[in-house]
């Protein structure tokens, strides 16, 4: 049996007997509000429970207060009501290496917040950053196609709703839901729109059933929450968790090693965010630094923008060779030393260590060839 396959053989344990709704749930607001109220009178909702499973996709990096919360208010009310909790992940980069069922259980006892391969783990490798643009590719590859591939598996072709978390201020989302999907048989179902729920009121009911404010859910090295105005919030997550900030520092540092524009957010890198002089960030500087006390790697880096046959642009290529394995230190010298020789100039951070030499810089013709030497810590 792959580690894809999941079919309990115990009569009434099977995957598909009965199973006709799926909620999915991301830890956050506005999918945990749903739940908490939904579970007052599921009935009510239209909900039952015996043909109900709740989805929850580890990304690998989720924020430790909201682990905390889920665990503390969410995982014994799931428990009380024998509600059906399914936690999945990828099991590595490609399609072809399927999911892990993390656990599959009417009583579950922890979240278990990552799997075989996280997001992280695919960023690292190749030495990147999420990117803004466009959409959240991230997001659609960690838990968007994880689900999708349970559900294709469980339910194969045959009719089920989907409740997802989307509140009232996002009815676009709704839209763009709809419009994605293509398992056969799915009917988008958007609860909290039908509710007039926003944000607001999100917020205000976990904190009236609760007594606590419900964070955001999310990585904690997204990319989005300077486009959501919330990068404010999200920089003293970082100042509270300084060994998470320290983390995220260094897989910013090693992307732009490779790519100077690999900044987190658009134009501005975190890095740019932390004032040593002030002691929170100081501590999230000194966590960061700690990250980079490791064996460095030297690299040569080739880029190439191609472009087709009709002129339109093509999905940039990119070669990474190791060359050498050694102290910053020392790899930033030989690097130095080799450049002069050859009259290439070398950027130096003496702060924290990288240094790159362009060997060929891009010109303004298509397509448009890059090559670079940095070190950096490995990937």
């Amino acid at each position: 049996m792959t580690r894809t396959a999941y079919t309990p053989s115990l009569p009434g344990l099977s995957t598909t007997d009965g199973l006709d709704t799926v909620i999915n749930w991301g830890l956050g607001a506005d999918s945990t509000a749903y739940l908490a109220r939904m579970l007052t009178a599921p009935s009510a909702h239209g909900i039952d429970l015996d043909r109900t499973a709740v989805l929850y996709m580890a990304t690998g990096s989720e924020w430790p207060e909201t682990r905390l919360l889920v665990e503390e208010f969410m995982l014994p009310l799931l428990r009380e009501h024998g509600v059906r909790l399914v936690q999945l992940a990828r099991n590595g980069h490609r399609k072809e290496d399927g999911f892990t069922v993390l656990d599959d259980s009417r009583s579950p006892e922890r979240l278990l917040v990552r799997g075989p391969w996280t997001l992280w783990d695919d960023l690292e490798s190749v030495g990147t950053v999420p990117q803004q643009a466009g959409t959240r590719k991230c997001s659609l590859w960690a838990k968007g196609a994880v689900g999708d591939w349970w559900l294709a598996q469980v339910f194969n072709g045959r009719p089920f709703r989907q409740v997802m978390g989307f509140n009232a201020d996002e009815k676009g989302r709704c839209l763009r839901d709809e419009t994605a999907s293509k398992l056969p048989g799915r009917a988008g179902l958007y609860p909290l729109v039908d509710w007039g729920w926003g944000r607001q009121q999100v917020e205000d009911y976990l904190l009236a059933r609760f007594g606590v404010h419900w964070p955001k859910s999310y990585c904690t090295f997204c990319c989005f929450p300077v486009s959501m105005g919330a990068l404010p919030a999200h920089l003293e997550r970082m100042r509270a968790h300084p060994d998470i900030a320290g983390e995220v520092l260094r897989l910013e540092y090693t992307a732009m090693s490779l790519n100077p524009n690999a900044k987190l957010y658009g134009r501005r890198s975190l890095l740019e965010f932390f004032d040593r002089a002030r002691p929170r960030d100081r501590a999230c500087l000194e966590a960061f630094e700690r990250e980079l006390d490791m064996p460095w790697a030297l690299y040569h880096v080739r880029r190439l923008v191609p472009v087709s046959s009709d002129g339109a642009r093509r999905p940039v290529m990119r070669s990474t060779e190791r060359v050498d394995i050694g102290l910053p230190r020392q790899l930033a010298g030989r690097l130095i030393s080799v450049s002069e020789r050859h009259g290439v100039d070398v950027e130096h951070d003496a702060l924290y260590g990288r240094a790159r030499a362009w060997v060929r810089n891009r010109g303004t013709a298509w397509p448009r060839p890059r090559s670079c030497s940095p070190p950096r810590p490995p990937a």
